[in-house]
């Protein structure tokens, strides 16, 4: 009797903590994939702050400048961002295999990674070096045209250092040690500004090279980091003791044909979203040069609020990729889960900083004008309170796409990519901006809805196959 009687709180003492350890497991989760994207996102907002310094000086020469810097970008990161997502796979594969404590899979496929930055580089640059014909082509007017190629110029030697960058970067996030690309970064900041100082307006007796030095500062610092990331890879442990230069000439058919396999989804699906952008910009800079320019400034916010749930999505592929390796169906739905809330919570504050300050923002890009004098300050600010639904679908579908590209899902999300982006997508920003005449606002609502049906389609698709 007295064993019974001692057995009935014992029974419910083991059924009350069942939604307490769900709990306290996904809050665990939660802590993790913060601490691991929290490097990552402060280092993914570093790059966005050199972008920023680059735009701000490049807004003191004037409003033409801000729109072949728009056009020069959107050429530049429309090829690089090819390679970029077949090097993405990097992270997914190498944290599977660190999961499962196979360090000869993540050498190999860091080894690869590199051997397709460098092999990619060369279409990359020759594609930059045509950019003035391909602007002229497609109806941007010569002069904008023109400046856009100076642009193009500088930044064509820095693409191979970039990737190789990108690639160690990856894999240092990929085994849980992204804090060496956040010091990177952080030193390439002020050294980036420096730069662009002195070879945009030719200080200290160097000749004055505006756009073009712009570029050529931006390859300088690339050159920078991958060299410093080089060296924390063979010194600092424990990276060094995964010896990914080892046999750095030896080509391995398997891993390469693994990372082309996850990687070439991730490409199109990215130049498809990078594609959606330029089309954009062709959009507006068909209406004016000032909607144009009021358009990159509003591209440029997205962009650094991006750089946050960027960050999060690489940690989401490494902690679902990690769990995995380790065989834990239910650490990886919980990773992608928290990985989602985490972005969202994060974003939705960003998004309400930048509602409240939009006019302030909009005059650090054109601050020879005041707000009211200036329209493209009325509209630069106007468009970034309509961008906010933008913002919002923009981190979630990246935190999603990441989560799934941990699972090495990656082709149902290029066919989600097609439909959301260029069948729903582009052709309302098209119809409301230049068939009804809502001019910008009407490209930003287009936007803001094919964004939205894509992370839709791609968190739905996340919760089928953790469920299975």
């Amino acid at each position: 009797m007295n064993k019974m009687a001692e057995a009935k709180p014992l029974l419910a003492s083991q059924q009350e903590p069942i939604g307490t350890i769900a709990y306290q497991h996904f809050g665990m989760e939660l802590s993790e994939t913060a601490k691991l994207a929290l490097p990552i996102v402060l280092a993914q907002v570093g790059q966005i702050t050199m972008m920023t310094t680059d735009l701000v000086f490049i807004g003191q020469l004037g409003a033409e400048a801000i729109a072949a810097a728009a056009l020069a970008g959107r050429v530049y990161l429309m090829s690089f961002t090819f390679s970029a997502g077949l090097l993405g796979a990097i992270v997914p594969l190498s944290a599977q295999a660190f999961g499962a404590n196979n360090r000869a899979v993540v050498r190999r496929t860091v080894r690869m990674g590199l051997w397709a930055a460098l092999l990619s580089s060369f279409p990359i640059m020759a594609f930059a070096l045509g950019g003035e014909q391909m602007l002229l082509a497609l109806g941007q007017a010569p002069a904008a045209a023109r400046l856009a190629q100076q642009y193009l110029f500088g930044l064509t030697g820095g693409v191979a250092p970039a990737l190789w960058f990108l690639a160690l970067r990856s894999f240092m996030s990929a085994v849980g040690r992204p804090e060496p690309v956040l010091w990177i970064t952080l030193a390439a900041i002020p050294l980036n500004g420096l730069l662009v100082y002195l070879l945009i307006d030719g200080k200290f007796g160097l000749p004055r090279l505006e756009l073009f030095g712009v570029g050529l500062a931006t390859t300088l610092v690339n050159f920078a980091t991958f060299l410093a990331s080089v060296c924390f890879v063979l010194l600092q442990r424990p990276l060094r003791d995964h010896h990914v230069f080892t046999r750095l000439w030896h080509f391995n058919g398997n891993s390469m044909r693994q990372l082309i396999l996850i990687g070439m989804p991730i490409s199109l699906a990215s130049l498809m979203s990078y594609g959606l952008s330029l089309a954009a910009s062709l959009l507006a800079g068909l209406i004016s040069t000032r909607v144009l320019a009021a358009h990159q400034i509003a591209f440029h916010v997205a962009a650094i609020l991006f750089m946050v749930p960027f960050g999060i999505s690489m940690a989401a592929a490494v902690r679902v990729g990690q769990a995995v390796g380790r065989n834990d169906g239910p650490g990886m739905k919980r990773a992608g889960l928290a990985a989602m809330l985490f972005g969202l919570l994060i974003t939705a504050i960003l998004t309400l900083a930048v509602i409240a300050a939009r006019f302030e923002i909009a005059e650090m890009f054109l601050s020879e004008a005041g707000r009211h004098t200036d329209p493209t300050i009325w509209l630069a600010a106007e468009l970034l309170f309509v961008a906010a639904a933008f913002f919002i679908t923009d981190a979630v579908q990246s935190i999603a796409a990441g989560s799934l590209s941990g699972l090495k899902d990656t082709r149902v999300p290029l066919l989600f990519a097609g439909v959301a982006y260029w069948l729903v997508g582009f052709p309302l920003s098209y119809v409301l901006s230049l068939k009804i005449e809502l001019d910008a606002i009407g490209i930003w609502i287009g936007l803001s809805i094919g964004k939205a049906l894509y992370a839709a389609l791609l968190v739905v698709r996340f919760l089928l196959l953790t469920s299975k």
